[in-house]
Formats: C-alpha cells, sequence, structure tokens
C-alpha cells in the first residue's frame, strides 16, 4: 500500500522580536512567570508590510526551490487571522510564488486546528491520485489586548508541507481520532483585530479535546500508548503541551516523561504563539533536534479553540536528516530585529481600514512584502526576486 504524508516542510517568522524578560520587566513581573510559567522566552511581531500572506510565501519558497511546481494543482492556506472575509489568503502566495494557474487554491479556518484539517484534505488529494503534491500553508499571527493576561503568549509564523505519496519526513498513518464541541473559550469577533480568551475554560476545553480524541482513537484501531515512542502537541505556550501530555498519562494510565515531547519546544518557545502553525513548527523542531527518529512513531494532537481536536500518528522516514533546515530556521530566528516596546506598542495598536489608501513603509528583510492597500485591495510583492518570473511559474 502507498504511503502518503509530508514529503518536506519549512518554516518562516517575522521581521521583529520581542524579548518576554523586558515585558515582564516592565509589567513588574517576574521574568519566570513567562519562561517557566508559560515555557517561552520571546516572540516574534511582523513588521508594518508583513502578514500572514508573505510568512505563508516565505514558507513555501524553499520547497519550491527544491522540488519545483510538477505535480502540484492544489494549494490549501489555514489561518484564523485571515486578511479577507471572501478571498482566499493561498491566492496571494499562489501569485507570489508564481505557481501554475492549472490550480485549486481555498482557505481553511476553525482556528489553530485548521492546518490540521489541511493536512488530512491533502492526503485524501494524494490518495485519488499519487502522481499529484499537494502544498499546505499555514500562517498566524497571533494578537491579544496590550497589558492583558494573552499578551505575552503572541506570536507569528508559517509552516509549509508539501504532502506526497511516499514522504521523505513522515508517513501520516490513517487511523486518526477526533473531537468536537461548541464551547466559547476563544473567539475573533468580526470587528475586533485581537482575540477573546477565558484562559480556564480553554485548558479544560484543551484537555477534554485530547481524552475524546484519544479514547475516539484507540475505538476506531489506532496503536496503544506503548507503541507511540514520541508526542507533539498543539502549543499556544510550551507548558500547555506539558500539561496535555501529563494529562493523557493520566486518562490511559501510563508514565508518559517530558522527554519524549521535549524537542518539539525549540522553535515555539522562541517565536511564540502561531496558531495554525503551532504543531507543525513543533514537528519541525522534533525533526531538526532529534538524530533517532528513523522508524519511530509521532503521536501528534491538534487542537483548535472552539472546539476541535485530532489525535493522529505518522512514523519517521529514514531519510528525514537529508531534509532538515535546522540551520537555516536558527538563522531566520536569530536575525530578527529587536523591537522595544514604546514602537511594539506603537505597531501594536496601527490599524489601515480597507477603505484608506495605504503605503506601507519597507522594513521586512523577507522574500516578500505587504505593500499596502490600494483601491481597497490588499497589494503583495516580491523583494529579492525577479518579479517578471517568478519561481515557480511553468506557463
Amino acid at each position: 500500500m502507498t504511503t502518503i504524508g509530508i514529503h518536506d516542510l519549512s518554516l518562516a517568522t517575522a521581521h521583529h522580536v520581542v524579548d518576554l524578560a523586558e515585558l515582564a520587566e516592565d509589567a513588574g513581573v517576574d521574568p519566570a512567570k513567562y519562561h517557566v510559567g508559560l515555557g517561552q522566552d520571546r516572540m516574534s511581531v511582523p513588521a508594518a508590510d508583513e502578514d500572514i500572506v508573505t510568512m505563508g510565501a516565505e514558507a513555501a519558497l524553499p520547497l519550491l526551490e527544491r522540488h519545483g511546481t510538477d505535480g502540484i494543482r492544489t494549494l490549501l492556506f489555514a489561518t484564523e487571522s485571515g486578511v479577507d472575509q471572501s478571498k482566499s489568503a493561498g491566492l496571494f502566495v499562489h501569485e507570489l510564488l508564481g505557481l501554475p494557474h492549472t490550480m485549486r487554491v481555498v482557505e481553511f479556518k476553525q482556528a489553530c486546528y485548521g492546518a490540521t484539517a489541511a493536512l488530512q484534505s491533502a492526503l485524501g488529494f494524494v490518495a485519488r491520485n499519487p502522481e499529484e503534491r499537494v502544498l499546505v500553508i499555514s500562517s498566524d499571527v497571533a494578537r491579544y489586548q496590550l497589558e492583558s493576561a494573552g499578551e505575552p503568549t503572541q506570536g507569528a509564523g508559517a509552516v509549509a508541507m508539501l504532502v506526497a505519496a511516499d514522504p521523505a519526513l513522515l508517513a501520516i498513518e490513517p487511523i486518526s481520532g477526533v473531537a468536537a464541541r461548541d464551547v466559547d473559550d476563544f473567539w475573533r469577533p468580526n470587528d475586533s483585530t485581537t482575540a477573546v480568551v477565558d484562559g480556564r475554560l480553554s485548558l479544560s476545553a484543551y484537555l477534554g479535546a485530547l481524552t475524546t480524541a484519544w479514547d475516539d482513537f484507540t475505538a476506531a484501531g489506532g496503536v496503544g500508548i506503548d507503541e507511540i515512542d514520541r508526542f507533539c502537541f498543539h502549543q499556544p505556550f510550551t507548558k500547555m503541551a506539558r500539561k496535555a501530555l501529563a494529562g493523557l498519562a493520566q486518562h490511559t494510565g501510563t508514565t508518559l516523561p517530558d522527554e519524549l515531547q521535549e524537542a518539539t519546544f525549540a522553535y515555539n518557545r522562541e517565536l511564540g504563539n502561531t496558531y495554525t502553525a503551532s504543531l507543525y513548527a513543533g514537528l519541525a523542531s522534533l525533526l531538526d533536534h532529534d538524530d533517532d527518529l528513523a522508524g519511530t512513531r509521532i503521536g501528534l494532537f491538534s487542537y483548535g479553540s472552539g472546539a476541535v481536536g485530532e489525535f493522529f500518528t505518522g512514523i519517521v522516514q529514514p531519510g528525514y536528516r537529508q531534509r532538515r533546515r535546522r540551520e537555516s530556521i536558527e538563522a531566520r530566528i536569530a536575525g530578527r530585529v529587536r523591537l522595544e516596546l514604546p514602537a511594539y506598542r506603537e505597531l501594536h495598536g496601527a490599524e489601515h481600514p480597507s477603505d484608506t489608501e495605504w503605503e506601507a513603509p519597507s522594513v521586512t528583510a523577507g522574500p516578500f512584502r505587504f505593500a499596502g492597500i490600494r483601491d481597497r485591495a490588499r497589494r503583495y510583492e516580491a523583494t529579492q526576486l525577479d518579479a517578471a518570473q517568478p519561481p515557480g511559474r511553468r506557463d
């Protein structure tokens, strides 16, 4: 039987960074509350000319440079930070990357779960036609009100995945367990640029979705807890994943030490909350930092407030180390420009309504930028590429 899964994976983030130690000091809070209590060190902040489109395109670019566009007939873009109520953010990325015109492009939304819905859909497309490949992009900017409890759990980042038959990274196994419940633990109204969150309810909803999804997974014939070698959970902040693993251990009556997921935390501690990209940034970190994964089974749990959860597994492929991008990812993270708190707050409060003409200042050092708003439409441009010959176009 043909295996299907993640053939390659790449991560991108924003231009700026805020150190949580500085945010804590300014708020009169012990930095350990963030570093230990949340398990976070820093958070990425987009420049004025960055958003989910520019980060998503930047994440996908290395995949096209390595593999080309042959066979890619679908682009699925997952986000809860949508830039338009109708048009998929994926269409902006499609143009920036010069992808073929013979494609389907669509946006997925269900809080932080959206990328997993996109991944599962991609697996179905490839199962129907193993010659096809699907580009899945998850990109988000987590924003909460200033001086709120959620402020230190902000962040920004994107992950792009190429889904294909006979994958080189992770073969996704067919059984999964799912959970859904209508709960107001977190949401962002249409008229708000920041999210509304009930932290205590969100914690219980997350853990409840995990145990429900796990029970459904085992009822469907999934492997036993002792057959899973590593765990990778959604990380709105990394301490949440630790709580989840402890909750699953209690639920199954087993011992699951933190070492089974420790390698998943490196990137998310730096990026902050990346919503739909969070789980897969954790997967990227695991693959990049663990040298002994070939043939092991990873248990993955995806959660999206509101609330939907899914538990599924994948087998790491023998050649995964040849596809790792640790050096380039760490260089991108280290290269972020420190943002002073007054400038961060000014940037956080900036609003640019669609009925206002606006030219974005040139700030980002990335390959794509948000140029501004003209004629009520968002405009994007490449900064380091020949715009006349985009990297992927095969016309």
